[in-house]
């Protein structure tokens, strides 16, 4: 679906006028000071709503699964490109997707509640979203904790407390149940490709690297900033990890660590630990990112299992 931004396009004030005159055309303010429920969201800033969100879009993979999680799927009318989990999720109408969304369709919708990613969506966009009145709960989840806190003010604003308490409760549980059991295990040094031309990886501020820890990875790169840094080949064979992980694309990933191969005495490479993982489960921070850590767990596991036995 060809998306826009109302500040590029010829026609953008009179895109902006009818966009004004959708939202005084619906009929009562989707957000009041007067009770109903309200939750802070990820940056800090409190959504107060009248009643209990009824028309909800999504504006991330990862937040249409934590509403869904929550039992608040069957009111979500909307989402962007790639929500695709669960099967429902895969049916909804589309506005937008990473670099823009169609603020026309969000709007003429009318969407008591919209739940948008702080870092993943163009900021301009959420801000004028707000501007227009339009409720916007950002997601920003680093950590597991906030994925499970999320469900639970996710679950608050859509009136489904109860599911949602029971689905952060779940997730956190199985959480630490990896942390315990794999708390005591032999580190191994990881080095997680993000893409592999340019060369990229996380740092130690993502959740992806959270996981390499819960599971006794040690992120070789830890310390790198931005977030997610370009490196070079050099500083990959310079760090020597001992396990190279991906998250896989099932249907396109054409053997993107088969070039690694070449370098015999990297120790990833010489022990046989290249691996990959699926994306969907690691990359997206929602609840199936417990997914993504057992099969981190145990893959790593495999990568000491065969350092062990080498040493």
């Amino acid at each position: 679906m060809q998306t826009f931004s109302l500040f590029k396009q010829p026609r953008a004030l009179t895109r902006r006028k009818w966009i004004t005159s959708a939202l005084a055309l619906a009929s009562a303010p989707t957000v009041s000071l007067a009770a109903g429920v309200s939750a802070l969201d990820d940056t800090g800033a409190r959504i107060v709503l009248t009643a209990p969100a009824q028309r909800i879009i999504s504006l991330a993979p990862h937040a249409t699964e934590l509403l869904f999680a929550v039992g608040a799927g069957d009111r979500v009318i909307a989402a962007t490109d790639y929500s695709d989990y669960p099967a429902a999720a895969a049916k909804l109408p589309r506005v937008g997707g990473y670099h823009a969304l169609d603020l026309e369709r969000i709007v003429a919708l009318k969407p008591d509640l919209v739940v948008g990613w702080a870092s993943g969506n163009p900021a301009a966009q959420l801000d004028r979203l707000k501007r227009l009145g339009v409720p916007v709960f950002l997601s920003e989840p680093r950590r597991f904790d906030t994925i499970a806190s999320d469900m639970e003010r996710i679950g608050v604003l859509t009136g489904n407390e109860t599911q949602a308490q029971t689905a952060a409760r779940n997730f956190r549980d199985g959480i630490d149940a990896l942390r315990q059991r794999y708390a005591a295990r032999q580190p191994v040094r990881v080095f997680y490709q993000v893409w592999s031309d340019p060369l990229q990886t996380l740092n130690g501020k993502h959740l992806v690297s959270d996981v390499l820890t819960l599971c006794g990875g040690r992120n070789v790169f830890a310390e790198l900033d931005p977030i997610a840094p370009t490196v070079t080949r050099e500083a990959v064979l310079k760090a020597a990890p001992e396990a190279i992980l991906t998250g896989r694309e099932p249907a396109t990933d054409k053997g993107s660590l088969d070039g690694w191969r070449a370098w015999k005495t990297l120790p990833a490479v010489a022990q046989g630990n290249l691996f990959y993982v699926d994306g969907d489960h690691l990359n997206r921070a929602g609840p199936r990112i417990l997914a993504g850590a057992q099969e981190v767990c145990a893959v790593l596991d495999q990568a000491r299992g065969r350092l062990a036995a080498k040493r």
